[in-house]
């Protein structure tokens, strides 16, 4: 078995694959200040909830934006698992030409979405991630990563217009059933909700028209995924686990 660990800005999501199939997946608030003793006993507590032999743990994949937490991860996986972290950097083998100006610029998350997006579903593509940012990305079908948008998420919307006003309160990400609101609460919701979905809808065309390809898939991962629903089908295939297949299949092929 291969334990994966996508360290995202909000959320870390471990994920526990036996072969390709991912047999269990769990999510924690990233810590950036938590010790290695922290993560280790969360990591195997976990396990043992889930009665889960350690010692059938193969190895440990770790893919991360976030560089304040790794010294403490890699050292609890080296203490409590007793396995040398796989780290995924841009020096690895992904499958995947990064066309970037300086290809180190880009986030770890977003060449592993574009590992698993093209090879589960081949190129062109287009792969919405809705996470604390919401990042828009394209792969053309040789596998080029071709470059994207990234701009403020979901939630940091949220946070940013209740921070910055006096009388607007801070809000449920929840999705009203019409744009045209008759409280202050929704019609939050639905400005930043329908807002986003109408940002999303912009780029996914844009980006088609120049990709100039007369058919671009577009699949959607994060963790606010399924609160995005496009009416006019704009988005192919919703995968939340993306990111995670990227770093089992990131792996794969330096394993070969």
């Amino acid at each position: 078995m291969i334990l994966v660990i996508d360290v995202g800005n909000s959320n870390t999501v471990y994920g526990l694959y036996d072969g390709d199939k991912l047999i269990y997946y769990w999510r924690m608030t990233t810590n950036r200040q938590g010790t290695s003793d922290e993560i280790g006993l969360f990591i195997v507590n976990i396990l043992e909830y889930e009665s889960i032999d350690i010692q059938k743990i193969e190895a440990v994949v770790i893919g991360s934006v976030v560089p304040q937490i790794m010294y403490s991860l890699k050292h609890a996986i080296r203490k409590y698992l007793h396995i040398k972290p796989f780290i995924v950097k841009h020096d690895v083998k992904t499958g995947i030409e990064i066309k970037y100006h300086n290809p180190k610029e880009l986030g770890i998350d977003r060449l592993l979405n574009a590992v698993a997006a093209y090879e589960l579903y081949g190129g062109p593509i287009i792969i919405l991630d809705l996470g604390t940012a919401t990042k828009v990305c394209a792969v053309s079908e040789k596998g080029e990563y071709l470059g994207g948008a990234i701009c403020p998420g979901i939630k940091i919307s949220v946070e940013a217009l209740f921070e910055a006003t006096s009388k607007l309160p801070r809000v449920k990400l929840e999705k009203p059933s019409n744009v045209i609101c008759r409280n202050t609460i929704q019609g939050i919701q639905s400005g930043i909700i329908y807002g986003h979905e109408g940002m999303i809808k912009f780029m996914i065309e844009a980006m088609k028209k120049e990709l100039n390809y007369e058919t671009v898939k577009v699949v959607a991962t994060g963790g606010l995924a399924s609160l995005i629903s496009m009416n006019d089908c704009l988005i192919d295939e919703i995968n939340k686990n993306l990111t995670l297949e990227g770093l089992r299949i990131t792996y794969e092929k330096n394993m070969q």
